[in-house]
């Protein structure tokens, strides 16, 4: 969960996510590949004490590629991060320095969602998010569990103006969400 001392009084964290886990799958294959060409490397390399050298310089390539296209993308997927609290949704990103974005639900006019046929079979998709501001629509793509996002967030935004901005728990009834 997020850092509840972030968030203000009366305000309670409703679904904390990362996006989808498929954001990984390229670095991961690509981290394979690595791998099998530093293997036929070693293998077509003489052996000979020349050739030390070029064992050390092609483990070194290899771990600065891995490191490039596997540990990066997981950084960037782990700093990742869409809360949707009963006030707001707050997106947050960056490995070194931190981006953050916060909509108040109040300014929330429509909220909308997109599957292709993959993001169906993974249980993801790319969530549209539209406010009264200067920014207007925010896409979020690769969002875990899309619609139920989008439900949640929709019930908030509509609870929001029940509630006349005022705080309070949404109205959720019997539906509980988990991500």
């Amino acid at each position: 969960m997020a850092d509840d001392r972030s968030l203000a009084g009366g305000e309670e964290s409703v679904a904390v996510l990362h996006p989808h886990w498929k954001t990984l799958v390229v670095p991961v294959l690509l981290t394979f590949v690595v791998v099998a060409v530093l293997l036929a490397g070693e293998a077509l390399i003489p052996q000979n004490k020349a050739a030390g050298i070029e064992r050390l310089v092609l483990a070194v390539v290899a771990i600065v590629l891995l490191m490039w296209w596997l540990m990066y993308p997981i950084l960037v997927w782990r700093t990742t991060v869409y809360e949707v609290t009963t006030r707001r949704l707050r997106l947050r990103d960056g490995i070194l320095t931190r981006n953050g974005r916060d909509i108040p639900l109040s300014r929330i006019t429509d909220v909308s969602f997109r599957k292709g046929v993959l993001d169906r079979l993974l249980g993801c998709g790319t969530l549209v998010v539209e406010s009264a501001g200067e920014h207007g629509e925010l896409t979020l793509n690769e969002i875990p569990h899309v619609e139920q996002v989008s439900a949640l967030l929709f019930q908030l935004v509509e609870d929001e103006r029940l509630h006349d901005g005022r705080p309070g728990p949404p109205d959720r009834g019997d539906e509980s969400f988990s991500f």
